[in-house]
Parts: structure tokens; C-alpha cells; sequence
């Protein structure tokens, strides 16, 4: 069994337990999707079930747990407990965050996403006005359960899904698990417990080593939006339809080397690396949707500063940093095809 790990995020120790199956503490509300709750809400009491997708990413399923905490007169020693992929995890954790001004939380991630990225670092959020997490709190779980054996029902998408921020991870802050994910996809894409098992505890190692540090997003922290200004961007401008949020990124990471290379930061050879491993996991590095319609969602990204976009850009595994470029070098980056941005390295 993968040895636990511990993080203190915010002044909050953050437990992560690994165990086979999903399991969770009693809870005072469980939160499940329509999804979790077929799979794991047989005889859970005090469940609260919202629609699956990121189209329950807002008001309504925030007002559903809290109105179910309000009727138990649920207090502020309760436990909230969201069991599914990130929207359960954002949503159960902006609850516990508002009810009360703070319950107890614990998070019990099922998808492969929200295991090494949604459920650690206490971020929550909704989306609200079309525009992706752009309202939200600061509110770190006590508890994360992580039980890899959940993968095995979850469709091969939403696994790649996953993958993508992996892949992010692994170009953040760890070299070995971006080779291991070069030389084993036979193995990752089998869902080989070990391999899957190593994946997340390392992905989960350099996140909370990174959230530790900056718990609000002040500096280091903002690291971990790599891909995620463009990728939020295409989310928005298609309506959160036909992208996952792992496609969505690792189309963004495609676009942040444009931007890398067209300013001269980005290794070459590191380039090509990237968006040959990203390729081999079978991701779209090509959008549909255009400059004019991916501007708006982009100048209204919370990373804005001024008359510039911070953005996050790779320049080698393992070395990644903030930039501010303008509107005229993102138009470039997302126009750009492979052969353009090899041009324009320098």
C-alpha cells in the first residue's frame, strides 16, 4: 500500500490516506453526482446527490448542500464530505466554506483528476456568468482519501483526462515522473495499479509541496496554472462542451510553448518533447475556436495584471516561470500551428 502523505496548507493539516476502495469517515452530509451516488451512495445517509458535469458547477448545487446542513442543524463541528471528480470536490468544499463560515471537510476524490489536482491545496469554486472558478474560497479539507480502485469503472476519457494534469505535474516539478510517463504508457494507459499508484502519489507530492509554500496564490503557487489561462479560456469560449478540462489544459500547454518559444524562453528540443508526449496520449493540440472568440475569456482570467497576461510558461522540465505577455503574443501563440512556432524560436 502507497504510504500516506501529510501536508499543512493554509494552518490546515491535510491528511492524504491511500487505501484500495473509496471510503470515508462518518460524515454529516455526504455530497455524491449522479454518478458517485449509483456507485457508492447505496445506504449513505444524509446524502446530498447534484447532477454529474460541470454544468452543476454552480448556485443551485451550493444551495442544495447547504439548505440539507441548514435542516439537520448541522454545526460547525460537522463534516461535509464530497465523494467524485472535481466539481463534487469544488462545490462540497465552497460549502463547507460558506456554512457556518467553516465545517469540517473531507474529500473523497473518484476521478483521476481530481485525485492529483481538484482535491489538494484548498481551492474551491463555481463557475458563475459563463466564466470557469471565478468565484470561490480558500478552505483545505482535513481529510483526502485517495482509492485508486475507483479508476477502474471511469471511462477512458475522463481517465485521459486526468493524464493531462499529470503531464502538467510532471513538467511543474518532476522530472522522473515526466520520463515515466514517456516510457510507460503501455502501463499507464492499463491502469497499472502500481504505475497509477506511483502517478498520483508523485503528482500529489510536487502540488503539495508547492501549496505548502503559498497556500493563497501569491507567487509559487500560480506555477501550477500551466496551460490553464488558455485551457480556460477554450472551456469558456465552447461553452464547457466538447473539451474535457484535462483536453482543454493540455491544449493550453500546446499553446504556452508557442508563447514560450516565440519569446525565446522555451528550449526547443524540450518543446518538441512536451508536445510529442502530449500527442502520444492522443490530445488535440488544435482548437476550433478562434482568437476573437477565446479573447474575452482570456482578458477576463483571474491572472490578469494591468494591460498584460500573467502567464505560466515552460521553459525545461522541472523550470517553469511567470511571464507577462501581451495581447499581440497570445494572438501569435493561438494561431501558430507546430511548423510556425519552430520558426519562430529563436
Amino acid at each position: 500500500m502507497t504510504e500516506d502523505l501529510a501536508f499543512t496548507v493554509d494552518g490546515v493539516r491535510t491528511e492524504v490516506c491511500f487505501r484500495p476502495e473509496p471510503l470515508w469517515p462518518d460524515a454529516s452530509v455526504t455530497v455524491f453526482d449522479a454518478t458517485t451516488a449509483r456507485l457508492f451512495g447505496s445506504g449513505v445517509p444524509h446524502a446530498v446527490t447534484i447532477p454529474a458535469g460541470e454544468a452543476a458547477k454552480g448556485w443551485p448545487s451550493v444551495q442544495a448542500i447547504l439548505a440539507h446542513c441548514a435542516t439537520l442543524g448541522l454545526g460547525r463541528d460537522g463534516t461535509v464530505a464530497g465523494v467524485g471528480g472535481g466539481v463534487v470536490c469544488d462545490v462540497s468544499a465552497f460549502a463547507a466554506s460558506l456554512y457556518m463560515r467553516g465545517c469540517g471537510l473531507v474529500l473523497v476524490p473518484t476521478t483521476l483528476l481530481a485525485m492529483v489536482d481538484a482535491s489538494l491545496g484548498g481551492k474551491t469554486g463555481i463557475d458563475f456568468q459563463g466564466y470557469k472558478n471565478m468565484v470561490g474560497t480558500f478552505y483545505p479539507a482535513s481529510r483526502i482519501v485517495i482509492a485508486a480502485g475507483s479508476l477502474r469503472s471511469l471511462p477512458e476519457r475522463e481517465y485521459l483526462s486526468g493524464i493531462a494534469e499529470v503531464i502538467k505535474t510532471a513538467t511543474i516539478g518532476d522530472p522522473e515522473l515526466f520520463s515515466l510517463m514517456e516510457a510507460e504508457r503501455d502501463a499507464v494507459m492499463s491502469r497499472d495499479p502500481s504505475t497509477v499508484q506511483e502517478m498520483i502519489r508523485r503528482s500529489l507530492a510536487v502540488k503539495g509541496r508547492i501549496v505548502e509554500a503559498d497556500p493563497r496564490e501569491r507567487g509559487e503557487r500560480a506555477l501550477l496554472n500551466l496551460g490553464h489561462t488558455f485551457g480556460h479560456a477554450l472551456e469558456t469560449a465552447t461553452g464547457f462542451t466538447g473539451w474535457t478540462h484535462g483536453e482543454a489544459v493540455a491544449w493550453g500547454m500546446s499553446r504556452a510553448l508557442a508563447a514560450g518559444t516565440r519569446m525565446g524562453v522555451t528550449d526547443r528540443g524540450f518543446a518538441r518533447r512536451l508536445r510529442a508526449l502530449l500527442a502520444r496520449y492522443g490530445f488535440r493540440l488544435r482548437a476550433p475556436a478562434s482568437f476573437d472568440e477565446l479573447l474575452p475569456a482570456i482578458e477576463r482570467d483571474k491572472k490578469r495584471r494591468g494591460g498584460t497576461i500573467r502567464l505560466v510558461i515552460a521553459h525545461e522540465v522541472g523550470d517553469v516561470r511567470l511571464h507577462e505577455a501581451t495581447t499581440a503574443l497570445i494572438a501569435g501563440s493561438l494561431q501558430a500551428d507546430d511548423e510556425e512556432e519552430e520558426r519562430a524560436s529563436p
